[in-house]
């Protein structure tokens, strides 16, 4: 700590020292109750530990410390110093600096479960996982999740248009996203079955997919401290009963992938002929076509590691979102009314299956702006960025500081997603058309984003390491949005009958922001506390 506060010192920017490092795991379990009990006691609910000392204190705080501290400051840990940075110019000449700011590879451990893979990777092998990742990316994948999208999203309005209040939207829509990638990702068509229905007998038999899949990211953290091998060997001498059961779904999770692997392989070994352009069959084609080029191409165990990253990119973080875009929408009856109005316009008298990606997908830009206004106030995923082994400098405003080695460096999306010198007077309210621009002819379906300023909005990070399937998740966030809201309205259910639908929506509003904290990622905590209920307009 004492090495960590005189490193700090030297930056020559104010500081703030908190006893405890957020990336310790045994504080990390703890950290939100502790800090929930010191902020009740008088003298202490303002002290640094109070204020900074958890996971998910920026979101509360905003703006509100860097108008006290400036646009950069530093908080001192036992184990590494983090520089908060509020400053656009300076965090996009981090993004574009990869050499002398690379993404600190360990905080993407929890993802090697399976596998080395692009986010943890670092130099030539990230370069060549790129390459492959990029090509596979493409806009033929995404056409199967929008078709896939749209499917399932279908089937789930049907489920809670047959409810009288729905409880369970975030495991449904996790359901949803799972079985959007089982398309897109293995290949694979699942049915969507709701929260409160019955399993399928195949189901019932053995741990699916998406069982083993949703059980792997819930224990993460436990797989990871364990490692496989470990929690294989504790299986079968002595765990705990809920232990056993996640390492059967490492166990049932590797073998799908392994199953899946083999069989492409096999398929394209032989020549068959397979137009489906699903990401397992991409990942091994391309991988096979650079090899017969000289190229470097994935090995199994990095097809494994990319597949799981993919799985866990590509349906937890787009859940999360989802499901806090769909909680401001039920409190927002008029954005709903706004963005039926484009899908109907767009959609015309066509049925949904009826629709053509490539041709609807980009008109479709006030849907696409409520994940863009959703991923502003709630980034699910904040990318951060460190010296590395080296120092380096950073120049913010016009200050040059120079930057020890292993200093983290942290863009203050909380803050400048929501700071009023760039957003305005209501920075902090959900309001989705301000992303948008009225094109030539004035009407829906013929309009543009408008981006902020360069660095002010950093929803799937920036630089050569920004996020390849950025466009993924936007295609199944839009076909979401078309599949439920064309001729469907949602609302909350009133807590009780004195209460007007008003005040259920400013409730729900209200459960957004007081009640949404980290697990594995940002999500919403006790949904269950606000039902939703559907209906037809």
């Amino acid at each position: 700590m004492l090495h960590n506060y005189a490193a700090a010192r030297a930056i020559g920017i104010l500081i703030r020292v908190i006893p405890f490092s957020p990336f310790n795991p045994f504080w990390a379990l703890i950290e939100r109750k502790v800090t929930l009990f010191l902020r009740r006691l008088p003298y202490i609910r303002e002290s640094v530990i109070a204020r900074y000392g958890w996971r998910g204190w920026d979101i509360e705080d905003r703006w509100r410390s860097h108008y006290e501290m400036g646009d950069i400051f530093v908080l001192v840990t036992p184990q590494y110093n983090i520089i908060q940075l509020n400053d656009p110019q300076a965090a996009m000449r981090i993004f574009k600096r990869s050499a002398d700011f690379p993404r600190p590879g360990w905080v993407n451990d929890i993802l090697g479960v399976f596998g080395p893979n692009i986010a943890s990777a670092e130099g030539q092998s990230w370069k060549m996982q790129r390459r492959v990742a990029t090509r596979c990316f493409n806009e033929a994948n995404n056409e199967i999740v929008w078709a896939e999208t749209l499917d399932q999203s279908n089937a789930m309005l049907r489920y809670w248009s047959s409810k009288t209040s729905i409880k369970s939207s975030a495991e449904d829509i996790r359901t949803l996203t799972l079985n959007v990638f089982a398309r897109a990702g293995f290949g694979k068509a699942f049915k969507f079955r709701g929260h409160g229905e019955e399993k399928s007998a195949d189901e019932t038999q053995s741990m699916s997919y998406r069982e083993s899949l949703g059980l792997i990211l819930e224990n993460c953290i436990v797989i990871l401290a364990l490692g496989p091998k470990t929690l294989a060997f504790l299986a079968r001498h002595w765990l705990p009963p809920k232990l056993k059961i996640v390492n059967n779904a490492v166990v049932s999770f590797q073998t799908y992938m392994t199953t899946m692997y083999e069989e492409k392989k096999r398929a394209l070994a032989t020549g068959e002929k397979n137009s489906d352009h699903n990401l397992m069959t991409l990942l091994v084609r391309v991988s096979q076509e650079a090899t017969s080029e000289g190229l470097e191409g994935l090995t199994e165990s990095e097809i494994y590691g990319n597949m799981f990253t993919f799985n866990f990119a590509g349906h937890d973080t787009t859940a999360h979102s989802s499901t806090f875009a769909l909680y401001f929408l039920a409190a927002n009856p008029d954005v709903q009314d706004w963005i039926s109005e484009e899908i109907r316009c767009i959609l015309g008298e066509r049925q949904l299956h009826e629709m053509d990606y490539r041709t609807d997908f980009p008109r479709f830009k006030r849907c696409l702006s409520v994940l863009y206004e959703t991923l502003r106030l709630y980034t699910i995923v904040p990318a951060m960025k460190w010296t590395g082994d080296r120092a380096t400098t950073l120049t913010v405003g016009n200050k040059t500081l120079n930057l020890p080695p292993k200093t983290l460096i942290m863009p203050s999306y909380c803050s400048m997603h929501t700071d009023p010198k760039y957003w305005g007077s209501d920075s902090l309210t959900w309001r989705p058309s301000r992303w948008i621009r009225p094109g030539p002819a004035n009407m829906p379906g013929h309009e543009e984003i408008e981006m902020n300023q360069r660095g002010v909005f950093l929803g799937w990070s920036e630089g050569i390491r920004d996020c390849p399937g950025e466009k993924f998740s936007q295609v199944e966030f839009v076909a979401l949005l078309v599949g439920l809201f064309r001729k469907w309205r949602v609302e909350p259910v009133k807590n009780h009958a004195g209460e007007s639908i008003e005040a259920a929506r400013q409730r729900v509003l209200n459960l957004i922001r007081e009640d949404s904290g980290w697990v594995l990622l940002l999500q919403m905590l006790h949904l269950e506390r606000a039902p939703l209920v559907w209906s037809k307009v």
